[in-house]
């Protein structure tokens, strides 16, 4: 296997030598602020003496802020102190924040001003000793960008120490707390770059989606540090404010996912926007429909390289590369150094052949420590060396992967397995559909039926007969779903995926499922 680009011992190490290579160098632009990489590392040595001030090193430091620069400052600011970054969703209400921040023992939470009211009554109850406010009204974590020179904390991170506390969605239940060391994430960042290798000192990457998920902080934070590249900041996704930025920030790379490629795809600005220093378009987060990317990239003429990881995963584990074949409905190969198997779906022991479906197992140097506080799950999660990811997929005869679905998603009727995302990439060919989600739901004949929510394109018409014959002519019968229901819009989580859990329980809170 061939040797990875530059292995930095932490991200930390990644900042510190973009900030000696390009000094001067646009680091971070969110509206109207701007830091150089020198102004950059400034405010993270503020930040980290101040935490190391606080007892903060060997601790975790929740961070409750959005798209900001004061968020990038907070990240790399808790890591140089030797503490471990707990990003959390600033929506979140405080019942949903107080479970995790007991569930984390947080020693110091950055926050911004704005949910104050929601916060400080949680670190009162709490007890959590220390506490940040960001905000106009009280302090920003950019104030140091013009403070003399200040050598950052010693010593640096090391590759065994915790970096990240990542906690993962809980649309399966409780939120489990990913333990990522500092190792797992510098080493997936090479190994990313191995397939996306990066221009130095020049790229300009938009950064749409949210800074506390991990798939930002992979693509968009640690991604421009390593290369040495501008990270443009979107504080609040609109349309207009990402057509407005193309132009002014001469953006090179868009990071996003199907949601936003759809929302921009459907307003009125689209056709007449300024693509031309776009040159690559990355996607994650949630599987990307391939017709969608066909209308993206024949639109735009960039090309968008779909991957796949989780946060238990570092997060990469696979990329269509930059240079070689990309495969439409493929998510890619595994990264350098990252084992990948489809095993049975029942034990999971059993490797299978190229072009069976089954759960999706890994092992890499990227892969998380363990769940905080669940030695239970972590033992469930990791057998023998390997992650079970709950992923279902397949591979091609060329070694590329192709996911399925999830495991958990997975529909059983009468007995036949339905997959979910098919009947959605089917659903996405018809014309007039814009985005639709399908899911699983009880029948106590058939074990489990599937039903899906179409919303249309503006100005298009489909009836859910309409839809209904389009499935037929593509799916096998047990595959065509008991009833398509057309909605306005679909329901999404705080990342912007499609969220089918609320699909889910509105079913399950009276709607009739007609089979």
């Amino acid at each position: 296997m061939s040797k990875l680009p530059t292995v930095y011992p932490s991200v930390v190490h990644m900042l510190v030598h973009a900030a000696e290579r390009v000094p001067h160098q646009d680091a971070i632009v969110c509206g109207d602020e701007r830091l150089t990489y020198r102004e950059y590392l400034r405010c993270v040595a503020g930040l980290a003496h101040e935490l190391v001030a606080l007892g903060a090193a060997r601790q975790r430091v929740g961070i409750v802020l959005g798209n900001s620069a004061d968020i990038c400052v907070a990240m790399f600011g808790a890591h140089a102190a030797l503490a471990q970054a707990a990003p959390f969703n600033p929506a979140y209400t405080a019942r949903e924040l107080r479970a995790l921040f007991e569930d984390a023992d947080l020693h110091v939470v950055i926050y911004d001003q704005d949910r104050r009211d929601v916060v400080e009554p949680i670190l009162d109850a709490l007890r959590i000793p220390h506490r940040i406010c960001i905000g106009p009204g009280a302090r920003r974590l950019t104030a140091w960008r013009d403070a003399a020179d200040r050598e950052l904390p010693q010593p640096l991170p090391g590759g065994d120490d915790l970096a990240t506390l990542q906690y993962t969605g809980g649309t399966t239940g409780r939120a489990k707390g990913v333990n990522l060391s500092h190792r797992a994430i510098a080493t997936n960042v090479s190994q990313r770059e191995a397939l996306l290798p990066t221009r130095k000192d020049c790229e300009r990457l938009l950064c749409v989606m949210p800074l506390f998920h991990i798939y930002a902080v992979a693509m968009c934070l640690h991604n421009m540090a390593y290369a040495g590249g501008t990270l443009v900041i979107v504080p609040r996704y609109t349309p207009d404010a990402v057509f407005d930025l193309l132009a002014r920030e001469r953006v090179t790379i868009i990071a996003g996912s199907p949601t936003l490629f759809t929302s921009l795809l459907a307003h009125p600005r689209f056709g007449s926007a300024d693509f031309s220093d776009l040159y690559l378009s990355y996607s994650g987060s949630a599987a990307l429909p391939e017709e969608l990317l066909r209308r993206w990239e024949s639109a735009t003429g960039a090309p968008v390289l779909e991957g796949y990881g989780q946060s238990e995963t570092g997060p990469v584990l696979t990329f269509n590369p930059l240079d070689g074949v990309r495969k439409s409905g493929s998510v890619g190969r595994p990264l350098p150094y990252t084992e990948i198997e489809i095993v049975d779906l029942e034990r999971g022991a059993r490797p299978l052949e190229v072009g069976e479906k089954g759960e999706i197992r890994v092992r890499g140097p990227q892969i998380m420590s363990g769940y905080r506080n669940l030695p239970d799950e972590t033992a469930a999660t990791i057998r023998d060396g390997w992650l079970y990811t709950g992923d279902v997929g397949e591979f091609d005869a060329d070694g590329y992967l192709y996911i399925r679905d999830r495991k958990k998603e997975m529909a059983k009727v009468s007995g036949f397995n339905v997959f979910p995302r098919e009947i959605e990439e089917v659903l996405y060919l018809h014309p007039a559909v814009r985005e639709a989600a399908v899911v699983a739901v009880p029948d106590a004949y058939r074990g489990e039926l599937v039903r899906a929510f179409v919303a249309l394109r503006p100005g298009d018409a489909a009836s859910a007969d309409e839809l209904t014959e389009h499935c037929r002519a593509n799916l096998a019968k047990y595959k065509i779903p008991a009833q398509i229901s057309i909605v306005e819009e679909l329901p999404k989580t705080a990342v912007g995926k499609i969220d089918k859990n609320r699909l889910r329980d509105g079913v399950r809170q009276g709607e009739a499922v007609r089979s």
